[in-house]
């Protein structure tokens, strides 16, 4: 029998290589950024077509290479970082393998053009499928201007399996945010579409995160610095009330180098203990520097996930470096006892009791009555709107009617309220939609609505976005939707990492309703929000909440409709917590048995339980 083992050509080997390292086109921008900071650039510009998938082009004024140089860092293994195994445990740069160009050079047309400054000819290299088809000198600026074009051009299976460009092109402002933080010292811009997307100065870490994450972001930030003869960490954790339902804003970086860490990460999480709220993420930013013998990079070909040898005592130094960071800068929670409201909704402020400082001047005048700041008729009011509270609570139940006591037991006593004067509900075909009894409100999240056989209980947030978003599906399917102009237009800002994404969903977002125009500069001005809106003074908050939403859904790989459906519908509904009147919980009941799937809300949450009078009877007997 013949020999069935053999060699596999070059080309074929690359492109398997290159399945490794490139697996979108936000990973040449990261090999392609880090090539640039390891050559000593200190300006760095990325442009970028189609979300990569056409055109990603990196310059830099960094040292350049000579001619050799520039047609050995196409081949595989071929370096600058590592002469020695041993080398291996004292790297301090970015990239040391020697396979990112060479991978790809395999799966893209590539355009090189470079020169070192002490050079007058720079060199030009042109490559497809990993086969140099020209290179000549050239004249071009000092340093390395790198373009790849037609990315997975030769395999049509990867390109194929590639996502939308707004999927797409939030990697690559992933990839570039990761890179511009860990080197605030440094410039970067980046091009999107003949648009620039970033522009960020050289500044400090404070700053280069208030440029990427928008203004709003300073303050959110607390420091973190902390130093021993082990390792060094410093870099800024967000406050609690900012964290987000989805992440993004959490950065690790080991030597300048970003990581992927579940139990690093862990640590941070456990240092807020009860402060976070449920199933969010924090904003963190945070560096450690560590001897390199003590650690392993060459674990992962994306270089993104890294070895220590102790890793239970970088998780304890970096976990009490955060509390104490939370405790020294009084991020501690709060009980607000004032805040606590009655079942009905009628809820009115009431004055602050006095500090003890204002106790001792009301004493002071010595029974005298003289009126002061803090005179007693000011104590009345506020021990009147505490009897008014009390009594919005149990109004409708001073009656007793005893006529309607049951004639089983003629001892019996009936509470008569405004809740028991019509007839129940009729659910015998299982239609809930008529409702005749008065809901109200538990904590001013749920909703109790009686029916015959029961009660129903309903999170008025999950009914509210079923509710919304069949009536935004039914919008983007070309159904009449209703504006309300705004008398003056309102102009909002985007975080630079959304401009791309808000650009590509406007039409969409336009015919949910809104009226909004891109601005420029990271702006949009409204000129009009759904007729559902009409009134709310947040429209910012509206829309960064969507944008969130919308990203969350990505993944998902839903219908682009759908998904903005869902995230317009989490982003102006009523929310768990918020007071409704009497019309308005009726109005939501109606409105969600009237809904085509009334059971599920949309992130397949219950909209509602269903309480049966046998099973409450059966939890007072115990049986």
């Amino acid at each position: 029998m013949a020999d069935i083992i053999q060699l596999l050509p070059d080309a074929i080997a690359n492109q398997i290589a290159a399945g490794e390292v490139i697996q979108r086109p936000a990973s040449v921008v990261k090999e392609l950024l880090e090539n640039a900071i390891d050559a000593g650039a200190t300006s760095v510009k990325l442009i970028v077509k189609d979300a990569g998938k056409t055109l990603i082009q990196v310059i830099d004024n960094g040292c350049g290479m000579s001619p050799t140089d520039a047609r050995m860092c196409f081949e595989r293994h071929a370096t600058s970082k590592i002469r020695k195994a041993k080398d291996l445990f004292h790297i301090r740069t970015m990239g040391f393998r020697g396979e990112a160009m060479a991978s790809i050079a395999a799966i893209a047309q590539v355009e090189m053009r470079t020169r070192r400054q002490a050079d007058e000819l720079g060199a030009r290299l042109l490559l497809e499928g990993s086969v140099l088809t020209k290179q000549e000198s050239c004249q071009c600026s000092a340093g390395t201007n790198i373009s790849v074009k037609n990315l997975f051009y030769n395999v049509p299976a990867r390109r194929n399996f590639l996502k939308s460009n707004a999927v797409e092109m939030r990697h690559i402002i992933d990839e570039f945010q990761r890179v511009a933080v860990a080197h605030s010292d440094l410039f970067f811009s980046l091009h999107h579409n003949g648009s620039e997307v970033f522009h960020l100065p050289i500044g400090n870490l404070r700053q280069r995160l208030v440029a990427i994450f928008g203004t709003n972001c300073n303050k959110k930030l607390v420091p973190v610095a902390e130093e021993t003869d082990v390792l060094k960490l410093e870099g800024y954790v967000g406050k609690p009330e900012f964290a987000k339902k989805t992440r993004g804003e959490q950065l690790l970086f080991v030597n300048q180098r970003f990581i992927k860490s579940n139990y690093l990460n862990h640590a941070i999480v456990t240092a807020y203990e009860e402060l976070l709220p449920k199933d969010s993420y924090p904003l963190y930013v945070i560096f450690l520097e560590i001897d390199p013998k003590r650690i392993d990079i060459n674990v992962h070909p994306t270089k993104q996930e890294i070895k220590f040898d102790d890793e239970r005592l970088v998780y304890n130094y970096l976990k009490v470096a955060v509390r104490h960071a939370l405790g020294q800068y009084s991020i501690t929670p709060t009980l607000d006892f004032e805040q606590e409201v009655s079942f009905t909704g009628n809820y009115r402020p009431r004055r602050e009791d006095p500090t003890p400082s204002e106790q001792t001047v009301r004493s002071s005048d010595n029974g005298k009555g003289s009126p002061g700041p803090f005179s007693p008729p000011a104590e009345e009011r506020r021990q009147r709107n505490n009897l008014d509270n009390w009594q919005d609570l149990y109004r409708g139940l001073e009656g007793f009617d005893q006529t309607a006591a049951s004639e089983e037991d003629e001892n019996s006593v009936t509470i008569g309220s405004e809740w028991s004067e019509s007839n129940g509900l009729d659910d015998a075909a299982n239609s809930f939609s008529k409702q005749q009894k008065q809901a109200y409100q538990i904590h001013n999240s749920y909703i109790v609505s009686q029916i015959k056989s029961g009660y129903l209980l309903i999170d008025q947030q999950t009914a509210h976005e079923r509710i919304l978003y069949e009536r935004y599906l039914a919008v983007l399917s070309e159904q009449e939707t209703y504006t309300q102009k705004q008398l003056f237009p309102k102009t909002i800002q985007v975080a630079p990492n959304d401009v791309v994404l808000m650009q590509e969903i406007l039409p969409e977002i336009n015919r949910l309703g809104f009226d909004i125009q891109d601005f420029g500069n990271n702006s949009f001005v409204i000129h009009g929000v759904p007729a559902d809106l009409r009134g709310s003074k947040e429209e910012q908050k509206v829309i960064e909440l969507l944008l969130e939403q919308y990203k969350n859904n990505l993944e998902l790989q839903l219908d682009r409709n759908e998904n903005l459906a869902r995230a317009m519908a989490r982003s102006a509904s009523i929310k768990r917590g918020q007071a409704l009147r009497i019309p308005q919980m009726q109005e939501l009941v109606d409105q969600l048995f009237a809904c085509s799937v009334p059971y599920k809300g949309p992130n397949g949450r219950n909209c509602f339980i269903t309480f049966e009078l046998e099973e409450l009877e059966k939890r007072f007997t115990g049986d």
